[in-house]
């Protein structure tokens, strides 16, 4: 491993201040489950390390029913998988942590460093922009929220200016009706990347579906909303014939690739199939 500098902020002021003097060759530290083996296999150029643990605040977790879901920067996925609010209000959310990696990983890996990795096929994304989550970020001007949806500008890389740092995640109350479902589809059904995310987020009325979120993962250069499938569901009885058209619309909208893990048109066929049952799953959910 390459040698490098080792520091320990103890407030957001002073990390952000280190980042901007420090330059590009600085990284953020929290859990370090990639930053430490990129610098160890030279794949990240490394010179100084920012390790954010005894920033006060930065590991708190609460659930409001008014207020919702709000977790920082320090909060492990395995957290997130065991919380007895998030496994009841947010099962999209649950579903996908607990996908991540090997329970070693998840133990020290943090969703928000998740997020901040920017990998168009990260587990944590999609459900996080179904339910129409904000990332709280410090930097050097104040403070600031940035949709997750809007977050990401391409593979690794974010609207993160230099000095900011983000903090935590707030996801809304789930609505009283609502439904949510995620699924990852993978080559292997345990560590492993996905090939394909759909996450749903959806809220049931009389008379079919009042509100829908879709977003899609591994199938474009940074996860996305398919907009207009969510166009032909939204406030309508959702059947079969209507349910195929979506999903059609939801492919139309994916741009994926080809890779080792799969062909651009067999990822673009598996959104039609995940949309529909991701869907199926929502609306059959328990509120």
């Amino acid at each position: 491993m390459r040698p490098f500098e080792y520091h320990e902020p103890k407030s957001l002021a002073e990390a952000s201040a280190l980042l901007c003097a420090l330059g590009a060759g600085a990284s953020i530290f929290a859990g370090g489950t990639d930053l430490l083996v990129e610098i160890k296999e030279e794949l990240r150029s490394v010179s100084h390390v920012l390790n954010i643990k005894k920033i006060e605040g930065l590991d708190a977790l609460s659930f409001d029913k008014a207020e919702g879901l709000s977790f920082g920067a320090l909060v492990t996925a395995r957290r997130i998988e065991t919380d007895a609010a998030v496994l009841r209000h947010y099962p999209n959310l649950a579903t996908a942590v607990s996908l991540l990696g090997s329970i070693q990983v998840r133990n020290r890996a943090t969703v928000v460093g998740n997020i901040c990795r920017a990998s168009p096929s990260a587990d944590t994304i999609p459900p996080l922009i179904a339910d129409a989550a904000t990332l709280s970020i410090h930097g050097p001007t104040g403070e600031r929220s940035v949709a997750v949806e809007d977050f990401f500008t391409g593979p690794g890389r974010t609207v993160l200016k230099a000095g900011e740092i983000v903090t935590g995640v707030h996801v809304p109350p789930p609505a009283a009706t609502s439904g949510k479902a995620y699924i990852k589809h993978g080559r292997r059904k345990a560590m492993e990347l996905a090939t394909v995310g759909v996450a749903v987020s959806l809220d049931r009325g009389r008379s079919g579906c009042d509100e829908i979120r879709i977003a899609l993962g591994a199938v474009a250069a940074t996860p996305i909303r398919a907009r207009k499938a969510e166009a032909l569901l939204r406030g309508r009885a959702i059947d079969p014939a209507l349910l195929a058209e979506a999903a059609e619309a939801a492919m139309n909208e994916s741009t994926p690739i080809s890779n080792v893990r799969a062909s651009a048109a067999y990822r673009r066929d598996m959104v039609g199939v995940l949309t529909r049952r991701a869907v199926g799953i929502a609306l059959e959910a328990r509120p």
